[in-house]
Parts: C-alpha cells; structure tokens; sequence
C-alpha cells in the first residue's frame, strides 16, 4: 500500500493483533452473528491489517458492516445453502450474510472439490461486502494450491474508457501460487485505478489523490494532485486512468469481473439490480498437473531471481505481488498492529455505548 495511505506516525497506536481480532469478534457477535461466522469476519479484517491491506480492515469495514446490519441490509442470522451442485462447482445462497463470513466458507468447499477432482470452483449470490479477495486465494495457497477470486462490487462507481457514466464497481479480483522458501505471490488488486476504500482512508491521513486516479463529474480525468472530494462528486477511472496509459485493459478486467462474478452467479448486472455483488472462488490442485515440489521450487526460482535483480535508478529494490504484504505481516505479528487514534477512540467509544469491555490498549 501507498505511504500515502498509511497512518501518520504522529497517529499510531500499535494494537496486538490477538486483542483486535477478539474485540472485532465480540461485536459482531454482539449484533447476533454466530460464534463461527464472527470468526471468519474477524480473521478476514484482521488478515487484511496484518498484511498492510489496512483499506479493507477493520478501520474502514467494521463500523460500515455494523451500520449495515443495523439497517438489516445483512443478516446476522443466515440460512447459508447450496443451491446447485456438481462434482467440481457450486452456486451458494449467502441469503444475504456478510462477504467476510461466507467467503471462508466458500473458497473451503472449492479446496474440496480440488483436492478430489483437481480444481473447483464455487459462485455465491445473496452476499454482502468481501473485504477485499486477497484472504480467500491465499487460503488455498496454504493448501498447495492456486487460488482465484473475483467479487462484483456495488455498481455504478467507475467509469468506462472514453465514458462519463459510471457503470462498473471497483470489481476486485486476486491470484495467489505458493512457493517452497519465498513468500507466496499475492496478486490482490481492484480493477478501478484505486480503490474506493483507500479514497476513504484519505479522509482520516489527509493525504491527496494523485493524478488520473479519478475523472470530474463529467467523466474528464482529474491529471493533477487534489484533496480528497466530497463524495458524490467524482467518479472512479478504471486502473491505466486513461486510453495513453492503459484504462482500456483495467475496464476489460472489471468487466471480466462482473461477468464471472455477478453475471455467471445469476445475480445479473450491478448496475440494474440491487444487490450488493456476488463473488467467484476457484481452487487449483497443483497435483493434478505436474510435482508439487517441483511447482514451489520452480516458484522460488523465479521469486529470487525478482527480488535479486538489480532496480532502477532511485529505487533500493525490486519486488513482487505478496512480498511487500509478507513483510508486513511479520512485522505486525511482533508489534502490533498501528491503527488511527481515531479508529481507537471509535472502539472505546462504540464498547462503552454497546456495554462491551475494551482491552485494545
């Protein structure tokens, strides 16, 4: 993640990981979320701020998903069902439970079916936010396997090339491939030029957006650097910004992603339903096509060679997708996760409201 995204020093407070995943635990379970499913949410939110992916934790997700249960938008109480079923797929019925607790779930049952059969693959309509797909793919990454995710985010939030009407959402999607010695490669990116969570995050670091990361109202790239607009008052652009620089490929991934996701789950296109998105897990046994020793000693082969190779001018080193996520994680498992003063004041003050213990400091 961007410096620009990260908490300011001067705003820090380092949190133990345990305590955090504890506490977010306790007030979903609080909202009436089962033992099992506030497990998964929590593991999902708290992963994300270990691996630094701090737009997709609990500081910008957790006070949103409560809102959202408040409004009986998500179920706290979900008949979780698979509705259609092969050997190798499966469509689930979140029946409108949070991303974060289904999502585990989902991504389980296609391990399951890989490990069987060689790869599977699982689609889930009626869901709410997934907070990212970075968690899910690395889950099979832990089983020897390659992992895929995609997620239709809620529409109608990023342009397409040479358009002035949002039609897609931030369309998510991720990769991640085990290795023997390295760090797995996590490939977790949104298909919009940035993420609307880390727009959000912008509010709390006052950090500014930085050229063609999102067009005018209507539809021109903004190409220079500009505090943060209220929302409602922009549009996101697809990743490549503009036709010069890319935006065509970053709009063609966001529609691959609406249509594996929202379209291939029945949901049907964002834009003319109301739902919050479907997501897509798929599971590769590596097994099932070649060693799987070989597969990790060839993976490391190529991560050394990445990360030994020599950087360009004004750059100290050369890394790939997860390395960076990796080193993180290490860091904040000893010290500490550094959340926002604000985020902490948000918890103390949210416990005290919901007569919850707060141990976070």
């Amino acid at each position: 993640m961007l410096e620009r995204f990260k908490v300011p020093e001067e705003d820090k407070v380092y949190v133990d990981s345990e305590k955090v995943f504890e506490l977010t635990k306790n007030i979903l379970k609080n909202i009436g979320v089962s033992d099992d499913g506030a497990s998964n949410s929590a593991s999902v939110l708290i992963g994300n701020d270990l691996r630094g992916v701090e737009s997709h934790g609990v500081s910008n997700g957790l006070r949103q998903y409560i809102k959202r249960y408040e409004d009986d938008i998500y179920n706290p109480h979900p008949k979780i069902k698979t509705i259609k079923e092969t050997p190798t797929t499966a469509k689930i019925d979140g029946d409108n439970a949070l991303g974060t607790e289904i999502g585990p779930i989902a991504m389980n049952l296609a391990i399951e079916k890989a490990q069987k059969y060689g790869m599977g693959s699982v689609s889930v309509v009626n869901t709410g936010h997934l907070a990212g797909c970075g968690h899910y793919v690395l889950q099979a990454a832990k089983k020897d396997m390659i992992g895929h995710c995609y997620t239709g985010s809620p529409a109608g939030q990023t342009l397409p090339t040479w358009g002035s009407e949002p039609i897609l959402g931030t369309n998510p999607v991720a990769w991640a491939a085990p290795a023997d010695e390295m760090p797995p490669f996590l490939f977790d990116i949104a298909t919009s030029q940035v993420a609307g969570n880390k727009i959000e995050l912008t509010r709390r670091t006052g950090a500014k957006l930085l050229p063609s990361w999102i067009a005018d109202k209507s539809g021109e790239p903004i190409t220079e650097e500009v505090p943060t607009p209220d929302r409602g008052d922009y549009h996101l652009l697809p990743f490549g910004g503009t036709r010069e620089n890319g935006s065509h490929k970053g709009y063609g991934m966001g529609m691959v992603a609406e249509i594996m996701s929202n379209i291939l789950s029945g949901a049907g296109p964002g834009l003319f339903n109301d739902h919050q998105g479907s997501d897509y897990f798929v599971a590769y046994s590596i097994d099932a096509f070649t060693d799987v020793k070989k597969f990790k000693l060839d993976m490391d082969l190529l991560l050394k060679k990445i990360i030994n190779s020599k950087p360009a001018k004004g750059f100290e080193r050369v890394v790939y997708a997860g390395f960076l996520e990796n080193e993180e994680h290490e860091k904040r498992i000893e010290k500490g996760i550094p959340y926002h003063n604000e985020v902490i004041n948000w918890f103390k003050n949210y416990c005290e409201k919901s007569k919850l213990d707060f141990n976070l400091t």
